[in-house]
Parts: structure tokens; C-alpha cells; sequence
């Protein structure tokens, strides 16, 4: 079998020949390529020949997700402005406008400032995402179709859930929280607004023609709660795994925080896998947790990045790749929780592949 067909046999639990290593090296590659300082051996290489050379698949997300398009309402002005390292970015709607300030070194960004803090804000994001609409680019979709071929099955990221969306791009942490201290009903007037506005995108993401799709959320239970979980969060999981299944799509989550309070729902949301759960010594939870928490649900990932640094011995890496491999394959695409990191011996990324050989059926 290759990669796109053992991708897809997996989530559709078909016997499989062996399960599927997709480390996601994007990051790896584009900062050292940046800084110049990636390895000789992959100084003239694209990241799919890296893919390639260390016989690795890939966890295509940014090849598929550029295909899902959002145009604002014409009557929405965005703007941004550069001041050296930082950068304002402007909505100018009918009803007012926000901002969002953020410090970037070229490589990463932080928000200093995020769009909604007021009332007024959070009525110009309802003017904004109520005038926002999707659509699907088929024939970028062919093309990196094209050029992905049998290294990995299609896969893309959906935008974050509503309490998600509001902790990481609209209102921040703090912000989110002081809000629904003080003013829970403009929250969950947001939350609702979030959910209603996303259905059109749904509906183009379900006439699409990628097989798997990932709930982008990037979850930690000190900032999303069981409680704030129980009640947003949940029942929209279930309610969009139960879409997408009904049109024979594949869904996970990508939980790659602290979530040993988490845990216990992954199999409540009634999606087929988890993305990036991250064991100790990284992780807050250990290997047979995740186990037992997600039963036959698909691991996605699961070797803590920590593992792939020069300074952690091999041995290490050997003993967690085992364990992974024996305790989740089938149900299993096997990879690095969240991704390796840019100091990475890269050499051990390709140490995981010969292991993965041991296992061939």
C-alpha cells in the first residue's frame, strides 16, 4: 500500500500493511531554511523532496487548506499597517471598526492587542462574520492534488470552534474570561453568531473533495475548562462529527495543550481520531492514559517532541516510538506532538521510519 491508501484505509479501519509516520516538517524546514541554516544534504531540496529522502508521509494541511476561501462583505475595509516589527491590522465596517496589533520577528507573531474588547467591538465582529462567505478553489485542489500523489491523503483544517476562535483570535484569554465574568451574555451572543455564521463554511467543506478533516482548536484545559467544554464546545463536536460522517467524511481534533481534564470526552465528541496529544515528559498524561481514554478512536501523532532534540538520548526515542507504534497501531498515524522543532536532529526523524519498517505486515 501507499502512504494515501494506508492514509485512508486507517480511518476507514481497513486492514493495513503498517500504519502511517507523518512528522510535519513544514515549520523545521521554512525556519531553517529562513536562517539558512538547514543540513547540507537538504540545502537544494522543496520540503516534499525532505519528505521523500526520509520516507516519510505528510500531513498535507497546507496544501489543502488554501483551497477553502473566505471573502469578507464588500462593505468591509481591511487594512494593514507595517511599523517595523509591528503591524495593525483594521476592519472598517458600516457599524464601526477594530482593531488587532501584532509583534512579529518574521518567523512567529504575538498579538499584543486583539479586535474585540468592548461591546461595540463585538458588534462590528457580528457585521463582519455575518457578511463573510466560503467557497472551495477546485482547481488549486487539483493541482496540489497533483503534486501531493501517493504520499498522503488529502486532508485540511476548519477554523477553530466558537470558545476557541474567541480565546486565540478575538477576544484572548484574558479578555474571554473577564467577559464572561462580566458580561456572559455578549459572549454567548458571540458564540451563537460563531456557530450560525460558520454554517455556509460547513456546507462547502462538506461538498468538497477532501476525505479528512481537522478541527483546528488547539485546546488546553487551562484555558478551556470541562465546564466552558460541557457547555460550548461538545455538543457543536458532536454535532458537526454526525455532519460530516453522514457525508463520508473523517474528522479529529487537534488537542495538543495540557489535557489530562480533557481527555475523558474524547470519545464524547464522536470523532473518529485526536490529533497531537502530547505524552509526558512534554504532555501532562502518559501513554496508557491516552490509551484508555481514546479506546479504538486514531491517534494522530503521539512522539513528544522532546524526544527528537540532539540532547535526549536515542534510546528514548527507540523506547517511545515502540510504545506508540504497540499501543495504538492500527488506530494510528503515527507522528510528532505538535511537530518537530526547529533545533531538531532531524537524523531521528528519519531513525522513526526505519523503526516503522520492523513493523511492516
Amino acid at each position: 500500500m501507499n502512504f494515501r491508501e494506508r492514509t485512508l484505509a486507517i480511518f476507514a479501519r481497513q486492514p493495513v500493511d503498517n500504519v502511517v509516520y507523518q512528522p510535519r516538517l513544514e515549520h523545521w524546514y521554512n525556519v531553517n531554511k529562513a536562517q539558512g541554516t538547514l543540513p547540507e544534504r537538504y540545502r537544494d531540496m522543496s520540503v516534499l523532496d525532505v519528505f521523500d529522502d526520509l520516507g516519510c508521509s505528510i500531513r498535507t494541511y497546507p496544501w489543502f487548506n488554501c483551497c477553502l476561501e473566505c471573502k469578507d462583505d464588500p462593505s468591509v475595509k481591511f487594512e494593514v499597517e507595517q511599523h517595523g516589527s509591528r503591524q495593525i491590522a483594521r476592519w472598517t465596517t458600516p457599524v464601526g471598526s477594530v482593531e488587532a496589533h501584532s509583534t512579529s520577528t518574521g518567523l512567529a507573531s504575538h498579538t499584543d492587542k486583539f479586535p474585540v474588547e468592548t461591546p461595540e467591538d463585538a458588534r462590528v465582529m457580528e457585521y463582519i462574520l455575518r457578511g463573510r462567505t466560503w467557497s472551495f478553489n477546485e482547481e488549486l485542489f487539483a493541482r496540489n492534488d497533483a503534486l501531493i500523489g501517493d504520499r498522503a491523503a488529502p486532508m485540511m483544517f476548519i477554523p477553530r470552534i466558537n470558545v476557541q476562535r474567541l480565546l486565540i483570535e478575538i477576544m484572548g484569554v484574558e479578555g474571554t474570561i473577564y467577559a464572561l465574568h462580566d458580561d456572559r451574555a455578549m459572549v454567548e451572543h458571540l458564540i451563537d453568531v460563531i456557530n450560525e455564521t460558520d454554517e455556509q463554511m460547513l456546507d462547502v467543506v462538506l461538498k468538497c473533495p477532501v476525505p479528512i478533516i481537522n478541527f483546528g482548536d488547539n485546546v488546553d484545559h487551562h484555558f478551556l475548562p470541562p465546564n466552558l467544554f460541557e457547555r460550548y464546545v461538545l455538543p457543536e463536536y458532536q454535532r458537526r462529527a454526525d455532519l460530516f460522517r453522514a457525508h463520508g467524511k473523517f474528522t479529529n481534533a487537534h488537542w495538543d495543550g495540557s489535557i489530562k481534564l480533557l481527555l475523558p470526552y474524547a470519545q464524547q465528541t464522536r470523532m473518529d481520531g485526536i490529533e497531537a496529544l502530547t505524552p509526558i515528559p512534554q504532555g501532562d498524561v502518559y501513554l496508557q492514559e491516552m490509551k484508555d481514554a481514546l479506546g479504538d478512536m486514531i491517534l494522530l501523532d503521539g512522539i513528544p517532541m522532546t524526544s527528537f532534540l540532539e540532547a535526549e538520548p536515542l534510546e528514548e526515542l527507540e523506547r517511545t516510538a515502540r510504545d506508540v507504534i504497540e499501543m495504538f497501531s492500527p488506530n494510528l498515524i503515527l507522528g510528532v506532538s505538535d511537530e518537530p522543532s526547529p533545533v531538531c536532529d532531524i537524523e531521528k526523524v528519519r531513525l522513526v521510519a526505519e523503526i516503522l519498517k520492523e513493523y511492516d505486515r
